[in-house]
């Protein structure tokens, strides 16, 4: 882990960390502190959610990244996010739970969220995605102003043409894969449920009734194709794109 790298990503971002764990909420907001200048605790959902609003009324823009457990009292975890969705659907989100939460979680992948943790946390593990995480949210903000999505140095989605570019070279795509290219990198980093896919990719196939070995497939095609793509699955959640 380059940290030099890592607090060029994060030194300007501004974070809501949410556990109602005190013991859990000390030791791992000193972990957070480490990585970003700028750490709020809530000790629930709703302690979070005042918090979330209230930063909004004070300096004028949102949290860049929310990180919560699920269970709490005064508002869970979907709970608190699905309020934040309702105020601000662009928010990121990433959700640490224990291994017998696994119900809360397809909920909390439909609503958006962009990563979840299982407790105990892999420090490792979790720094690895946070790197990734903050790369990505670094490279959007540069994209903002801008046609293209950079994947990496010679990589690049155009979002308006909606083209892969490799070295300006255009990449040649079938109409599915252009499909789930631009589901999966317009969705700001979020997991991409199978449904949502399958919906998108195949909405004019009237005589198809694509299922998930459909999917499956065109996925290994354009693995095989654009390898460094970085598609990434979630088991039992769906897809998504990690950032280089």
């Amino acid at each position: 882990m380059d940290y030099a790298v890592l607090k060029k990503y994060t030194k300007n971002l501004n974070i809501l960390f949410v556990e109602d764990d005190t013991d859990f909420r000390k030791e791992f907001s000193e972990l957070l502190l480490d990585i970003f200048p700028n750490v709020t605790t809530a000790v629930d959902g709703l302690d979070a959610f005042n918090k979330y609003k209230e930063f909004y009324l004070n300096k004028n823009k949102y949290y860049d990244l929310i990180i919560s457990d699920i269970k709490m009292p005064n508002y869970d975890g979907v709970q608190l996010v699905d309020s934040v969705y309702k105020i601000n659907k662009d928010q990121l989100v990433i959700i640490l739970s224990a291994r017998n939460e696994f119900e809360y979680l397809l909920p909390l992948v439909n609503l958006g969220i962009h990563q979840f943790f299982t407790k105990p946390i892999d420090y490792n593990y979790f720094l690895e995605d946070i790197y990734k995480l903050c790369n990505q949210i670094y490279h959007t903000n540069l994209n903002k102003n801008s046609d293209l999505i950079r994947i990496n140095e010679t990589l690049f989605w155009d979002k308006n043409k909606r083209k892969l570019l490799r070295e300006e070279k255009s990449i040649e795509l079938t109409k599915n894969e252009i499909r789930f290219v631009a589901t999966i990198l317009n969705n700001n980093g979020t997991i991409c449920t199978v449904d949502k896919l399958i919906d998108i990719i195949w909405e004019e196939d009237f005589d198809l009734n694509p299922d998930i070995t459909h999917l499956k497939s065109l996925i290994y095609r354009l693995r095989k194709k654009v390898p460094d793509l970085y598609i990434k699955n979630i088991y039992g959640m769906g897809y998504i794109h990690e950032a280089e």
